[in-house]
């Protein structure tokens, strides 16, 4: 059975504190895995969630501050410790080919897997499998930093209602559907377009156009919120977001879950994210992010 969902690894920003490790995040997107800003700590977290190193498809960082990166040697190493007996994409700013490289060969081991490098240089395209088109779009940060966005193809939905009244039932329905006519019945005449599922991760960064871009017709979109409201000269000056201002984000771009991550060990009551988030006007489903949570992405529209 396909399952998409977001596994939360860490949720601290800049250094880990008693309960929020360095940043990690697992896509579950049907047989696929992929893995985004695996900070320090990420393979403890990956065995605390029941994620294994097999389960990994690609590698998606955003930047190379320690917090979004830092788990990478050891993410690797235990790929190839493990022999994934699939390759493994990894994406990241292009600008940051060394920190990559330091961080892949930090120490000593033996390579079992193939590491494909895929270092990302401007906006569009990164990949396109059946299931999804991964995209990037460049972020606004003191460092280099790209955010990522996942569409799925869309595709039909057939309404049986109108496939009875044109007499099209049993084996002849899957025939319609190959060959896209079938007795002067048209594929469009008896179904329905079922628009993909969109999904966005927006890690540091202040706002721009890179940030609405991913953010838009999201089903499911995990931003960073490092402050809170009042802090909002402090999020201008060292590249992040409040609250406030990632959740009218997502109201303006129809956001359908919004998860806000990345909380500055400052503040000590992560429900004051959820306040301003609310009190901003975002009014679809809201996550504030903790470790080790599992969200699911909503059902897809009737």
């Amino acid at each position: 059975m396909s399952v998409r969902e977001l596994v939360v690894l860490g949720t601290a920003s800049q250094v880990p504190t008693r309960h929020r490790n360095h940043n990690g995040y697992l896509l579950r997107w049907d047989a696929e895995g992929i893995l985004f800003d695996p900070g320090e700590g990420t393979q403890r977290q990956m065995l605390r969630a029941g994620v294994a190193a097999h389960d990994l498809n690609r590698i998606c960082v955003t930047h190379f501050h320690g917090d979004h990166s830092l788990g990478l040697a050891g993410v690797i190493q235990r790929i190839n410790l493990d022999r994934v007996p699939h390759e493994i994409s990894a994406h990241y700013p292009a600008g940051g080919q060394r920190f990559f490289e330091r961080l892949r060969y930090a120490t000593a081991y033996r390579e079992t897997v193939r590491l494909t490098e895929a270092p990302v240089a401007a906006d569009g395209v990164l990949a396109e499998t059946p299931a999804y088109t991964l995209e990037a779009r460049r972020l606004s940060h003191p460092v280099e930093s790209f955010g990522y966005r996942l569409v799925e193809p869309d595709g039909r939905r057939m309404l049986p209602g109108l496939l009875a009244e044109r007499g099209i039932r049993g084996p002849d329905v899957g025939r319609l559907q190959r060959e896209g006519e079938l007795r002067g019945v048209t594929l469009d005449e008896v179904s329905e377009v079922r628009r993909g599922q969109r999904f966005a991760f927006v890690m540091d960064t202040r706002l721009c156009d890179g940030v609405h871009a991913l953010a838009d017709g999201c089903d499911l979109l995990v931003i960073e919120s490092t402050f809170l409201d009042e802090d909002e000269q402090l999020a201008v000056d060292h590249g992040h977001l409040t609250a406030g201002q990632a959740a009218r984000a997502a109201r303006d771009a129809g956001v359908r879950h919004l998860v806000l991550t990345h909380f500055s060990q400052r503040y000590s009551d992560p429900g004051e994210f959820g306040r301003q988030a609310r009190a901003a006007g975002f009014t679809g489903e809201l996550t504030i992010a903790s470790d080790l949570l599992r969200v699911p992405l909503p059902k897809r529209h009737p």
